[in-house]
């Protein structure tokens, strides 16, 4: 098969942080209608569902062998369910625009947790001054943001962190047991399981809480069980085959641009330059990591 195009591999990387970038806001919107932790379960038992059509063929192209259950519930419990019924439950409080700037430090964090946990990636100073400058950010978005939607916002800000937190624990360690695993397969079984997992804590947390399936509800799950998981991630495991890392280091800075637009101009979510000035940090924080590695 011919390599793509440079031009393809752009319109790939475009279309992959307008997919994510446009996730944060439609969750948001999503929760108007249904409780946080009944959406994000059944938009992964919807996306599930798609990855046990689409499993077995793309695997035996792929290779690999099965995943063992150990890897399985990592990828379940600390790639999907905890990382994102954290999202879910803290976009019911805080604006959609801010939550994504704030997830965005997951480069820096991740980048910590593998220097712990991998011998081969250890920080850099320059990866030392990202986590730094990232560091100073996430306060100054306490400090002006999350402070001004009221004195409630700052537990559910910190609550938010454990997100990328979690996640960033969970990738080095996929990472460092999963050499030959097939991808397919480990993201279908976690899928099911995660959302297993997220829908057991709906019903029982939420058990009495409304549900109204209204359009917008139903947009929701449908837009981000098929483009925001599905599509997205076969877009980007297909351009991690194909595209430059300059090319993939750059969803991680136009995801959060993206999605604090959209949270202004589309959700009319309140964007002010201390908000600008935050993203700034932890954006520049994450460059530095990036730009620190070998």
């Amino acid at each position: 098969m011919p390599r793509p195009s440079r031009m393809v591999l752009q319109l790939g990387v475009l279309l992959l942080c307008l997919i994510w970038g446009s996730t944060w806001l439609v969750i948001s919107e999503g929760l108007e209608d249904l409780p946080p932790l009944t959406a994000c379960g059944l938009r992964f038992l919807l996306t599930g569902a798609i990855f046990v059509l689409v499993a077995p063929r793309l695997a035996r192209i792929e290779g690999g062998t099965r995943p063992t259950w150990s890897l399985r519930w990592v990828y379940a419990v600390l790639i999907l369910a905890v990382p994102y019924g954290v999202i879910y439950w803290t976009e019911t409080l805080l604006p959609s625009g801010l939550v994504s700037v704030l997830w965005s430090v997951y480069p820096i964090l991740l980048a910590f947790i593998a220097h712990v946990l991998l011998p081969e990636e250890r920080l850099l100073p320059r990866q030392w001054g990202g986590l730094l400058v990232g560091f100073l950010g996430v306060v100054s978005m306490f400090w002006t943001d999350v402070a001004a939607i009221g004195p409630e916002a700052i537990p559910m800000g910190l609550l938010l962190l454990v997100s990328p937190l979690v996640s960033a624990i969970g990738t080095p360690l996929i990472k460092r047991t999963n050499a030959h695993s097939s991808s397919v397969l480990l993201n279908r079984d976690g899928t099911l399981l995660g959302a297993l997992l997220v829908c057991l804590a709906a019903w029982a947390l939420e058990g009495d809480a409304e549900i109204d399936w209204t359009p917008r509800a139903i947009f929701s799950v449908v837009y981000l069980a098929v483009f925001g998981s599905a599509v997205a991630f076969g877009i980007y495991f297909w351009l991690l085959r194909h595209a430059p890392a300059t090319y993939m280091s750059l969803v991680a800075f136009a995801v959060p641009l993206v999605a604090l637009s959209l949270g202004a101009f589309v959700g009319g979510e309140e964007v002010r330059w201390h908000t600008v000035g935050g993203m700034m940090l932890i954006l520049g924080g994450v460059a530095l990591v990036v730009r620190g590695r070998r």
